[in-house]
């Protein structure tokens, strides 16, 4: 049995590779448990910072990850104790094999690793979006998902730099350089894009409007549905859907229908020139007691002009910021009252061709 131990193989004991069998399998079944106590411990963590998560949905997300780089660590450092087997030597590329096989390893190791931090990045992500649902201002959704998604692609490219210095054994702090370079010539190239960009900041950080609102921007009516990195979203009152750049969104000029206090509605009444001075008071007075109506905050009724053709009566009304539904029904019942008033009084509108608006 001794013997049988120390009988060599591919240039280790057989003892050596039960020994790393053994770790192995023991990281194998003790893998899951260490990985859920330093889950536990994260999650913990978290729970100490006063945020709302679910346990069950964090572990869901990171557990599997975490697993994966426990065992493949365990096994990484076990199996840098055995010696490499001279049959696997070869080159390629005056690279050898032990060499390949060593830098593959490592890659998958930071891979793992790096895989784990994304899933956390994850559930933070699902940590503030859950916070944010719960307030009625929609810039901060946005702004998770921006920064989420920012976060995940630094930590790519971190991900990318460790693999080069480790793995291609490169000196990143050239490349750096190198890519600062290209940043700044990329820059120049995509002025536009780094301006609508920045346009975004202050768009989410100013907050001049956010999704859900009713908009009008350079003739352009309707409803912000999404405030991207590039540009803003409209669903126009025709249904079509407009992107309009950001920092076109900063430069021009916005107007915010939905952050408005009040509802104006305006009406020009046209009367024939036969209309009697009596008619006209009776008319005024008239409509002052017809339009105290609910939903009518502020009202102004104005023998306004004296015209060659016409004189000219003007109604403005103000209302709550209501629906547009609840604000058409209001000005359709003030449309019919003044033409019933108009009906009674026997007052009739100038000229055949001439509308009430």
């Amino acid at each position: 049995m001794k013997s049988l131990l120390q009988y060599t193989l591919f240039d280790n004991h057989v003892s050596d590779y039960l020994l790393i069998l053994g770790i192995i399998l023991l990281v194998w079944v003790l893998k899951k448990r260490a990985g859920k106590n330093i889950t536990r411990l994260v999650f913990y963590i978290f729970k100490r910072m006063d945020r709302v998560i679910d346990e069950k949905e964090f572990f869901n997300l990171v557990l599997a990850p975490l697993e994966n780089f426990i065992l493949f660590l365990a096994v990484y450092i076990s199996m840098n104790s055995l010696n490499f087997p001279s049959i696997l030597h070869f080159k390629l590329f005056r690279i050898t094999s032990e060499l390949l096989v060593d830098r593959f390893s490592i890659g998958l190791l930071i891979f793992f690793f790096f895989h784990t931090l994304l899933r956390v990045i994850d559930y933070l992500a699902i940590i503030l979006e859950k916070r944010a649902s719960t307030t009625e201002d929609t810039t901060d959704d946005q702004l998770i998902i921006f920064f989420r998604e920012f976060l995940k692609v630094i930590l790519v490219i971190i991900c990318i730099l460790v693999m080069i210095r480790f793995v291609l054994d490169e000196d990143i702090t050239k490349i750096l350089a190198g890519l600062s370079l290209a940043g700044a010539a990329i820059a120049l190239a995509a002025k536009e894009s780094l301006e609508n960009l920045i346009a975004s900041f202050i768009i989410f950080f100013d907050k001049p409007f956010r999704v859900g609102d009713l908009l009008k921007v350079q003739q352009i009516n309707g409803t912000v549905e999404k405030i991207g990195l590039r540009s803003t979203r409209i669903r126009t009152n025709d249904k079509t859907y407009v992107s309009i750049p950001n920092k076109q969104m900063v430069d021009t000029i916005v107007d915010n229908f939905s952050l408005r206090n009040k509802r104006r509605g305006e009406l020009n009444l046209y009367l024939d020139l036969k209309t009697s001075l009596s008619q006209i008071n009776q008319l005024l007075n008239g409509l002052e007691k017809e339009l105290t109506i609910e939903g009518v905050t502020e009202k102004t009724i104005l023998l306004n002009d004296l015209k060659i053709e016409a004189y000219q009566i003007s109604i403005e009304y103000l209302t709550d910021p209501i629906p547009m539904s609840s604000f058409n029904a209001t000005k359709q019942l003030i449309h019919l009252k003044v033409l019933a008033l108009l009906e009674d009084l026997n007052i009739e509108i100038a000229g055949k061709n001439k509308m009430i608006g």
